[in-house]
């Protein structure tokens, strides 16, 4: 039976309260930038990634859920984001920000080595509990989102879909894009069966994932 991939409910209290000190103040600080396998950190904190096609948000989203907004440097410059990102939080988590993919303006070489340490890093990572990946509102799916799926598919990596820039789009345009999405999950079986709707100019969802991050262990 086909997943119905329903929003995810709101956390409870004790859930949300987690969430809010694992990320608000100073306890999210940024580590590294990392180009290579080699010059990953140790592997003895629980690790989540973001990932998303360029100028989906993520920069955005990462600097809102910790509320700093210079932490993730955005740029309008597709593919700009070269390097794996490495965030603490607090004592016992890393957040990661994957370079973006749908690297328009990226040199042919730049690509395939992004895309092969992309992979190294997704079937290699032990302490990768879960990758978020970030579809816009406003378009859903596309054919790279779903090559992205199906990388983590085979490396057997759970990942979950947040949704960005909701506040971008009328209430019957979203519901559109939440069927396509819905769809499109339908096709992967590494996909977390709830979505998360957010928006980092509003402050939409960003308790219920700083909470779901915050319980991932």
């Amino acid at each position: 039976m086909q997943l119905p991939f329903p929003l995810v409910e709101e956390p409870d209290q004790i859930s949300l309260e987690k969430g809010r000190k694992m990320f608000v103040g100073s306890n999210a600080d940024f580590l590294k930038g990392v180009v290579a396998m080699n010059g990953l950190p140790g592997d003895d904190r629980v690790e989540v990634c973001f990932a998303g096609r360029s100028n989906v948000g993520k920069s955005s989203l990462i600097n809102a859920l910790t509320g700093r907004k210079g932490l993730a440097r955005a740029s309008n410059t597709p593919g700009r984001t070269q390097e794996i990102n490495y965030f603490t939080l607090a004592e016992s988590h890393y957040l990661v920000d994957l370079p973006g993919y749908g690297f328009a303006n990226a040199p042919l070489p730049v690509i395939e080595k992004w895309q092969k340490l992309l992979k190294q890093y997704l079937s290699g990572r032990v302490s990768l509990r879960r990758a978020f990946v970030l579809i816009d509102s406003r378009h859903g799916v596309k054919a790279v989102d779903n090559e992205i799926m199906s990388l983590l598919d085979s490396s057997a990596v759970t990942f979950q879909v947040v949704m960005t820039k909701a506040d971008k789009v009328k209430d019957k345009d979203r519901e559109k894009t939440l069927d396509q999405v819905r769809e499109a999950l339908s096709k992967h079986p590494a996909a977390f069966p709830e979505l998360v709707v957010t928006s980092s100019e509003k402050g939409w969802g960003l308790p219920t994932l700083r909470a779901l991050i915050a319980n991932l262990d």
